[in-house]
């Protein structure tokens, strides 16, 4: 298990992560920081626990934000999913119907072509 030393709201802290995970780890201390600073900045000294908390706040807003958008878009990739089978089973119905139609004609047609060679006679042949 790595650890990584990061600076949050001008204190060091020391934490334990995965192997591998250490640079998006710091990535995530950086833009916590980053939050605390720009709060700071817009609203004063207010307390170092009260900007840290806040900046939370913002982080779990974003957070829901997110998860809300990813239920959203898990619904629609669904509705697209069942409107393809949907489409998907219309198209193979149409395709049925499409090849029941020629081979109706085709039967027809070789009906009519036996009836004009009776009608002929042996001298004519049509197809």
């Amino acid at each position: 298990m790595a650890q990584v030393s990061v600076s949050i709201n001008g204190r060091q802290f020391r934490i334990a992560c995965d192997d591998g995970q250490e640079e998006s780890l710091t990535a995530l201390a950086t833009s916590l920081d980053q939050r605390i600073e720009a709060m700071r900045g817009s609203f004063g000294e207010i307390g170092d626990t009260r900007l840290t908390v806040m900046a939370a706040i913002q982080v779990a807003d974003e957070l829901r934000d997110a998860e809300q958008r990813i239920r959203r878009l898990e619904e629609e990739v669904t509705a697209m999913q069942d409107a393809r089978v949907l489409s998907t089973d219309r198209a193979r119905q149409a395709q049925a119907a499409v090849v029941h139609a020629f081979n109706s004609a085709a039967e027809r047609i070789e009906g009519i072509t036996k009836r004009l060679n009776q009608t002929a006679g042996d001298d004519v042949s049509i197809g």
